[in-house]
């Protein structure tokens, strides 16, 4: 008997899935924004923003061909009513990951009151090394501006990367934030990178081929910009609104001129935000100088940093650090993340203020949510506010945030 209910358990399952793939066949491509995928909301839920609530953010968490399962965890692990979330799998992923992907997300039922996740149904290429990168990025600030939501800030994730603190705590902590400062890791010290990643002439194929394929370097070199100095640093961000709209709205021709420029680059995305942020006199006092990661490099530093496992678990912990990169799928590392930090259940979302159902083997206490515009911070709050209280003392101690 213990076998034959296994096997009809497993083949509910399959059908299961596969009509909620189905559904999203039906109905994700024909969404309210051209090429995204979104949940339909049952119901009104009222979620209050700007002064006088508690801060949100706009999530734009992005991977290739194999990343769809590691996206859907990620999303479950950062999730929250109040923010916004747009998922990305790249060209190189095919439609049927990307349904599946859509799928999982509508089997949330908080993403289902509250509509906001979306993924990308028309996907962009990713070019490694290559201006595509940067390209997918502007796309998806100028999406998450449309569909508007009223958050504050913009963070960039790959399916690499896995929160350290809850975003219960990560509101609350950025609620004494000032709302226009950029957390963006930045130099103009350039040192090596000025005559390997700078100064060479190189085309990203991602732009105008179909397949994937690497850049091309061409056989010259070019000076540096005279129209404006260039920063370079971490391509992971945490960007105010009011910097994005600058960037995507376009009211000065900076951010355009510095896009064109990085367009030959290599890791563009690593040149385009610090550029722009550092050479706007309008920007260039709000940046305070961390991406709020933590990684483990080599020395000297390689192209990527080490994976990341449980004999790391300890130091991230005490970090103060609100991400960490990179890990590999189903490490047990991000189990021990999971249980110890985020408090949170396999396939189930990270338990904040708003989940008012109760705790069971059977039930997830974010399919039931009371005051979604209440946060309550958890006993690992001290080591991320202080840290943020750190780095913002710093900067207040900056006469020049961009040097």
């Amino acid at each position: 008997m213990g076998a034959e209910r296994k096997w009809l358990f497993s083949l509910f399952s399959a059908a299961f899935i596969s009509f909620l793939i189905f559904l999203s066949f039906i109905s994700g491509f024909s969404s309210s924004y051209n090429n995204t995928f979104s949940s339909h909301k049952p119901f009104d839920s009222t979620v209050l923003h700007g002064p006088g609530h508690p801060p949100a953010f706009a999530y734009y968490i992005f991977g290739g061909r194999g990343d769809g399962e590691r996206i859907f965890r990620l999303l479950l692990a950062v999730y929250h009513p109040r923010n916004r979330y747009l998922l990305h799998i790249s060209a190189d992923g095919g439609d049927e990951e990307r349904a599946r992907l859509a799928a999982l997300v509508k089997s949330v039922p908080a993403v289902r009151g509250f509509e906001n996740v979306d993924v990308f149904g028309k996907p962009d290429p990713n070019t490694y090394m290559g201006s595509t990168n940067i390209a997918a990025i502007l796309r998806a600030a100028a999406v998450l501006l449309k569909v508007g939501g009223g958050w504050d800030w913009f963070l960039t994730l790959s399916a690499m990367d896995y929160p350290l603190v809850t975003q219960d705590d990560l509101s609350h902590v950025f609620s004494s934030v000032k709302r226009d400062l950029n957390f963006i890791d930045h130099t103009s010290d350039l040192g090596w990178k000025e005559g390997q990643r700078i100064e060479p002439i190189v085309v990203d194929p991602g732009i105008y081929l179909a397949r994937r394929t690497k850049i091309f370097h061409a056989t010259e070199k070019r000076p540096m910009p005279e129209a404006f100095k260039v920063f370079t640093g971490s391509p992971w961000v945490v960007l105010s609104r009011s910097f994005l709209e600058f960037c995507v709205c376009g009211w000065d021709n900076l951010p355009r001129t510095i896009l064109m420029y990085v367009n030959n680059v290599v890791l563009s995305q690593e040149v385009y935000f610090h550029s722009v942020v550092c050479n706007s006199p309008q920007f260039k006092n709000t940046t305070v100088n961390s991406d709020l990661r933590y990684f483990v490099w080599d020395d000297p530093p390689k192209m990527e940093p080490h994976y990341l496992n449980t004999s790391d678990y300890d130091e991230m912990a005490k970090s103060g650090a609100a991400f960490a990169r990179q890990f590999e799928k189903d490490q047990p590392v991000l189990d021990m993340i999971d249980r110890k930090i985020l408090m949170r259940g396999r396939n189930r979302a990270t338990p904040g203020a708003w989940c008012k159902g109760r705790q069971s083997l059977l039930m997830d206490p974010c399919s039931q949510w009371g005051n979604v515009n209440v946060v309550k911070p958890g006993p690992r709050v001290k080591i991320f506010d202080e840290s943020i209280k750190k780095l913002i003392s710093d900067w207040n101690s900056e006469l020049d945030t961009c040097t």
